[in-house]
């Protein structure tokens, strides 16, 4: 349970994408694929938090009622979060009830304000930490739960303030925002990926 799958087209794609059928649009359409603002980016280390000793399918069925309980990841507006909204969250049952990690997130709220008010940006910093030249295509059994990279920027993201933002959390996040592409060498959407990873990146001038 660690390599190619094939899915309900024929087509071969990393097993996990296949595992359940709310992994399919999100494997294919979304891992992997580039993330460059910082609301997008402050949803992905959110999210990767909460999954944190938790099966990644439990969050993927929650997102919505994440979005609805986290004003859409809006960091400006979850940085306001006081008592009463700590008190709403905690008894929301359509997200995890954790109570260390709702603190964290609204802390990585201020933070990532913090750095927006002061000219910076929060997916400017995961983006520059990005592996170069980039790692070629995983083979099954390849993929690192941490790296240096991560490690770094794990780092960086504690000194500002940020919490719940261990090398793990923060390599899953630089996963699913395209910082690195660890879709399976075989995996039928790793080359469109790439591109529009290259194609994100040039756009910017600053290659990917």
């Amino acid at each position: 349970m660690s390599g190619i799958a094939l899915g309900p087209d024929g087509l071969p794609r990393c097993w996990w994408g296949v595992s359940a059928l709310d992994y399919l649009e999100y494997h294919d359409r979304e891992w992997g694929r580039p993330v460059r603002d910082d609301r997008g980016m402050y949803e992905r280390l959110t999210l990767e938090a909460f999954q944190s000793g938790l099966s990644w399918l439990t969050i993927l069925r929650k997102r919505d009622n994440f979005r609805a309980a986290f004003a859409a990841f809006d960091p400006h507006r979850v940085a306001r979060f006081g008592d009463d909204d700590r008190a709403r969250l905690l008894s929301d049952a359509g997200i995890v009830r954790n109570r260390a990690k709702i603190d964290a997130a609204i802390a990585n709220a201020a933070a990532v304000a913090a750095m927006e008010d002061a000219g910076e940006s929060l997916a400017e910093l995961v983006w520059a930490h990005a592996p170069s030249p980039p790692a070629p295509a995983p083979e099954p059994g390849q993929i690192a739960a941490e790296t240096p990279e991560s490690r770094a920027l794990a780092r960086e993201l504690k000194r500002r303030g940020f919490r719940f933002v261990g090398p793990t959390t923060v390599y899953s996040t630089m996963q699913a925002c395209g910082v690195v592409n660890d879709h399976l060498a075989g995996c039928c959407v790793r080359d469109a990926v790439e591109r529009d990873r290259i194609a994100r990146g040039s756009s910017r001038g600053d290659g990917g």
